[in-house]
């Protein structure tokens, strides 16, 4: 196979390349010692004990405080000033994603809170470490339908792990410290901290706490033997892995583990950065449209080992697979189920062994374990990974821009360490089922398919690790979710390569209308801008590509603009996905 993207993982805790982050970033410069201050103030000195030195947002006059005290450490804490609320907690989310330490963004009262909240629900669902503080109206106004109130305990209570409302500026070292502490222990996920505007002017002489660090669960010694056990009777096993919280060192237990004793890994949805995907015992990625083959390797396998993953309904096959527990499974299939937070044991899949571990420790601990049996399923996992690269074949597709074709050639030519975007839609298919992610590359992909998370992710990465390449891709209709934050982009330097793959059409949505109401086409049909010429207003490189020979000298430009780019690939939209034409989906042949 082809070098392909080197991947290091959706970097959903990844510590970047050249930097120092999260506790030791603010072990090395320290923090001014308790002192009369505003508790906007003191909560910017909380964040920077934390060792954030990055927070996204849209400003409000409701937390003109904490604005006000951003000025004062602007060369310690970098606010990036974003044009919408949606975009900035995206920001904040892939941020967590690629750093392991919560993403922080700052929002208004409620307008800006209620757009916050799509990326408080991506945060949720890919288990990502993410606090979102909200400007609120004053506290002798609350409960009086204020303007702009909103109350956030009942908005985000299923969105997020933990909402609370400061009441005292004195309280803003405890709820920092435990705000942080619910967003990265057990399963990583999004807290929402609401902040009175009075609160934030009155003054206190309470100082920032210390920099919490979170200690993950080890596994006992009986849930090691039970997993030690399990492998040593199986003759097809497999390991499922997913889940957020994943470290560096983590991938590093889990890909020793998988390479002595020679174990297939199918991730979960858009966990591709988890396990290099160009090494022989990778097996494909349990997500959306999951191909036959990959089914096949769960539905097969004697043994499954979900090592980080909730059983949800991308990696179940919507809930087809697994059973409901022991006596519900095909063949005597085994499954044990290896997770940081016991409340997902039996949510879903009644697993025949529970391991209530963090991933890393899991890995860890597997990475230690020699199983002299493995020899027996060498055959099946050969015979898995076959299966699994015949699924990057793909047929020609409609139009004079094949896509098939630019996916082989960008496998082969994409610089190994790049990081990769999408957000939602058909066109997600070609970044999420035909390249390969190898150790240095990276996916920032939503699970929750959340349309617009693209642009803002790339943006966010490019922040983050300046010096790589970030390539986003977006649909036509996903690209406009978020077309705004090309202005963060530009303001803060910060510019990707934008490929936008045009069908003009919510080819999702359209192609469901396909197979349930042939011929019925309603509500999908897009007529779009010259992306090129906004691409160029926001001082971008911009071409527009509608042949498969001209892709290949569009991107290496791309790839030599030091303003970024986009590139307006025009595909057909009778192409529904890259197996499926307007014309089978109506039947015809």
């Amino acid at each position: 196979m082809p070098p392909v993207l080197g991947f290091v993982r959706r970097r959903v805790n990844v510590v970047p390349r050249a930097r120092v982050t999260g506790c030791r970033r603010a072990r090395m410069r320290g923090v001014e010692a308790a002192r009369e201050r505003t508790g906007g103030q003191l909560l910017v000195d909380c964040l920077l004990a934390q060792g954030v030195d990055t927070a996204f947002g849209v400003p409000g006059e409701s937390y003109l405080a904490v604005l006000d005290a951003f000025h004062d450490v602007a060369d310690r804490l970098r606010f990036v000033v974003c044009r919408q609320e949606g975009g900035a907690a995206y920001m904040a989310e892939a941020h967590g994603k690629l750093t392991g330490r919560p993403g922080v963004c700052f929002v208004t009262r409620g307008p800006g809170a209620t757009n916050a909240a799509i990326g408080v629900h991506t945060a949720q669902q890919d288990s990502t470490p993410m606090l979102l503080f909200v400007g609120q109206v004053g506290l002798e106004h609350r409960g009086l339908e204020a303007f702009q109130e909103v109350e956030y305990r009942s908005f985000f209570d299923d969105l997020a792990k933990w909402v609370v409302e400061v009441q005292s500026p004195d309280e803003l070292p405890s709820v920092v410290d435990r705000a942080v502490r619910e967003a990265c222990s057990d399963r990583p996920g999004p807290v929402v901290v609401s902040l009175p505007e009075d609160m934030l002017r009155a003054t206190t002489i309470a100082g920032p706490g210390p920099c919490v660090e979170v200690t993950e669960r080890e596994p006992t010694g009986d849930e090691v033997a039970a997993v030690s056990e399990a492998l040593s009777r199986a003759e097809r096993p497999v390991l499922l892995v997913g889940g957020g919280g994943w470290t560096p060192e983590g991938r590093r237990h889990l890909r020793d583990s998988v390479t002595r004793n020679d174990l297939p890994v199918v991730v979960t949805f858009r966990r591709h950065g988890l396990f290099d995907n160009t090494d022989d015992r990778y097996a494909g990625e349990a997500g959306v449209g999951m191909p036959p083959a990959v089914r096949e390797t769960l539905a097969s396998a004697d043994l499954v080992i979900a090592l980080g993953s909730r059983f949800g309904e991308m990696a179940t096959g919507t809930y087809t697979l697994f059973g409901a527990g022991p006596s519900t499974r095909p063949d005597g299939q085994a499954v044990v189920h290896v997770h940081a937070d016991a409340d997902e044991f039996g949510k879903v899949v009644e697993a025949d062994a529970t391991v209530h571990a963090g991933p890393n420790e899991a890995a860890r601990v597997l990475a230690d374990l020699d199983l002299p049996g493995s020899a027996r399923w060498g055959d099946w996992r050969a015979d898995r990974r076959a299966a699994f690269l015949a699924t990057l074949d793909c047929p020609p597709q409609l139009g004079d821009l094949d896509l098939g074709e630019v996916m082989a050639w960008l496998r082969e030519r994409l610089p190994a360490d790049a990081v990769v975007t999408n957000g939602a839609g058909n066109f997600s298919v070609w970044p999420n089922k035909f390249l390969l992610y190898g150790e240095d590359a990276d996916l920032l992909a939503p699970q929750n398919g959340t349309m617009g998370y693209g642009l803002p992710a790339a943006v966010a990465a490019k922040l983050l690790q300046p010096e790589r390449t970030i390539i986003c891709f977006a649909g036509d209709g996903d690209l406009q979710m978020n077309l705004q934050e090309l202005g963060t982009a530009l303001q803060e330097d910060a510019r990707p390569i934008v490929l936008v793959v045009d069908n003009s059409s919510y080819g999702t949505i359209r192609m469901h209308q396909e197979m349930h109401h042939p011929g019925r086409v309603s509500g999908t049909g897009l007529v779009n801008p010259d992306f090129t010429a906004i691409a160029a207003a926001y001082g971008m490189h911009a071409e527009r590509v509608e042949r498969t020979a001209d892709f290949a000298p569009a991107f290496e430009r791309a790839l030599g603009s030091p303003s970024g780019a986009l590139l307006h690939l025009v595909v057909a939209t009778d192409q529904l996905n890259p197996r499926l034409t307007v014309e089978a989906a109506r039947g015809g042949r």
